[in-house]
């Protein structure tokens, strides 16, 4: 059993692993920057410990202080949370290379899922259905046009490296092709210092739905359902749900099981999630993410799990506390992430909190590290905290998030809680009849 666990991250994920450790009886030590040395994380841990200045390239993403922390605090674990080095495979072999656990999936897992091209092969392989496109990296312009004309328009052109949204660029007809296809690789070298491409068919109306599987390391895996991740913006999700309100139980239990079967043949350990576009009634494979979701609380909504006590459990070597035929749906459940951002445009707007009131009672979960005279820093992504609702349906769900978005209160920014407000009005919203260009479409017409 680890004694300490060093959580190598910020907000209210760090929040979120500190609660798991204190009710597993493991001593928590924070990490952070100068410009979180008031953040509630600091605060709660067992103890504290700066790692550099504000940017998260000097601190968070600074792996020789993250190190040194563990050897200075005793830490025998490392926590990851989500962003920063959690899908970093070169930080999870340093970890292992320090005698340190890394809680997560192993160096080589994070490496293969990491490349959108070799986690595609490897999807394929253990037959996990793909959307059609090239095999491997597109090397040029007159090779995307053939390929274009062999899966037909429209098609997606992506980065191998890219990710939130980067490096992506849609050719409706053969005239796009040139200019997204330069586009796309001109952003890919910008943002993640690598120039290749690869090439895949554009589904018109999908839905984003993921797949949360959980591994052993030792050749066991379940899936805990789906979720329906659909309302993005720019590629961010903004608002998820569980189960998904289109997926069919049969469906469930089929993608469920050639996923969970998927990981367990690579003795994948930990939490993970296999994304798949959804359309017509058929999954293809886009990604997999090697860690914890934002999205996790729902999914623990309505199977009653706590994911990251079972990270902590078999980081330790222990076996997984349930099977598949234990986790049984119970509910709906809806969760909507705030950001410290100014409408219409989804601008940053860090600033002082003046008041903060979280909501509560039945069926109500509010992750945030936010408190009243909180000043959120510029250096960091936006997101201030997670909203969570659980009902015995999805319109007793959606009542009560409408309820709980009535009682939150954040003064001294702007957040996206108003845009919440009015999503929640909507007839798409409230039968679930969304897909993925729904709200950039919805934000279009509303705030042209």
């Amino acid at each position: 059993m680890f004694d300490k666990i060093l959580i190598a991250n910020r907000g209210e994920i760090a929040l979120r692993v500190i609660r798991a450790c204190r009710e597993m009886g493991i001593k928590s030590v924070a990490v952070h920057s100068t410009a979180d040395s008031d953040a509630m994380h600091v605060r709660m841990a067992d103890e504290a410990i700066c790692i550099g200045p504000a940017p998260g390239t000097d601190s968070y993403l600074n792996m020789a202080s993250i190190i040194a922390a563990c050897e200075v605090t005793g830490a025998q674990a490392i926590h990851p949370g989500y962003g920063f080095l959690s899908e970093n495979a070169k930080f999870v072999q340093i970890v292992e290379d320090h005698d340190l656990t890394f809680i997560g999936p192993t160096a080589e897992h994070i490496r293969v899922m990491g490349d959108k091209i070799t986690a595609k092969d490897t999807m394929k392989d253990l037959g996990v259905p793909c959307v059609p496109g090239s095999d491997g990296g597109v090397p040029d312009l007159e090779t995307a046009k053939k390929i274009g004309e062999e899966i037909g328009y429209p098609v997606i052109i992506k980065a191998t490296a890219g990710g939130g949204g980067r490096g992506m660029k849609v050719a409706k007809t053969a005239k796009d092709m040139e200019s997204a296809f330069r586009t796309a690789r001109a952003e890919g070298k910008a943002a993640f210092g690598n120039d290749e491409v690869y090439i895949e068919k554009y589904l018109t109306t999908p839905r984003h739905i993921e797949i949360q599987v959980f591994g052993d390391g030792k050749g066991k895996a379940v899936h805990l359902g789906e979720r329906d991740c659909s309302l993005q913006r720019r590629h961010q999700k903004v608002f998820e749900e569980a189960p998904g309100p289109c997926i069919t139980p049969e469906e469930r239990a089929k993608i469920g099981k050639i996923c969970a079967d998927a990981v367990a043949k690579i003795n994948y350990i930990g939490a993970g999630t296999i994304e798949f576009l959804y359309e017509n009634g058929e999954f293809y494979f886009i990604e997999m993410n090697t860690r914890l979701q934002v999205e996790h609380p729902v999914t623990e909504s309505i199977f009653g799990v706590d994911l990251v006590r079972e990270q902590i459990r078999v980081a330790e070597g222990l076996d997984m506390s349930f099977t598949q035929d234990d986790l049984q749906i119970n509910g709906h459940s809806i969760e909507v992430r705030l950001n410290a951002e100014r409408l219409p445009n989804f601008s940053p707007c860090p600033g002082k909190i003046t008041q903060f009131h979280a909501p509560g009672g039945l069926g109500v979960r509010m992750d945030s590290a936010l408190y009243d005279g909180y000043s959120i820093p510029p250096y960091y992504d936006s997101l201030i905290g997670k909203l969570i609702v659980h009902g015995r349906d999805r319109p007793e769900a959606l009542a009560r998030l409408n309820r709980a978005l009535g009682e939150l209160i954040i003064d001294g920014i702007d957040t996206t809680v108003p845009l919440f407000h009015q999503l929640l009005a909507e007839e798409a919203i409230q039968t679930g009849e969304y897909n993925i260009h729904w709200l950039e479409k919805w934000l279009e017409a509303t705030y042209a």
